[in-house]
């Protein structure tokens, strides 16, 4: 079982930044990639950001030029600064991992998601 661990979420006001982290542990061979997805109220889960291990990043349309994605292979751990942040950026952010559990096997695990919340 792998466990994904957020935190950095909270209150900002719009045009201010946040930076969130996500730490993977438990049994796994490795991490291959990462990322962060967000959900706010009524709408679906979207793409922010993701990030391969050589740290190959693609975004989402709404959050290029703001967002930045990195990660730490030691750790297993990735980041999420957001800057310029806009009250729309406002949603539950979740963070995702593909791990590979065995040699033949990979799997997708959920972080249980850190609020923002950016006040206009």
């Amino acid at each position: 079982q792998v466990q994904l661990v957020e935190s950095g979420g909270g209150l900002v006001q719009a045009g201010g930044s946040l930076r969130l982290s996500c730490a993977a542990s438990g049994g796994f061979l490795i991490i291959n990639r990462m990322g962060w997805y967000r959900q706010a109220p009524g709408r679906q889960r979207e793409l922010v950001a993701t990030i391969s291990t050589g740290g190959s990043a693609t975004y989402g349309d709404s959050v290029k030029g703001r967002f930045t994605i990195s990660r730490d292979n030691v750790k297993n751990t990735v980041y999420l600064q957001m800057s310029d942040l806009k009250s729309e950026d406002s949603a539950v952010y979740y963070c995702a991992a593909d791990a590979a559990v065995s040699l033949f096997k990979e799997q997708t695990y959920w972080g249980q998601g850190t609020r923002v919340t950016v006040s206009s």
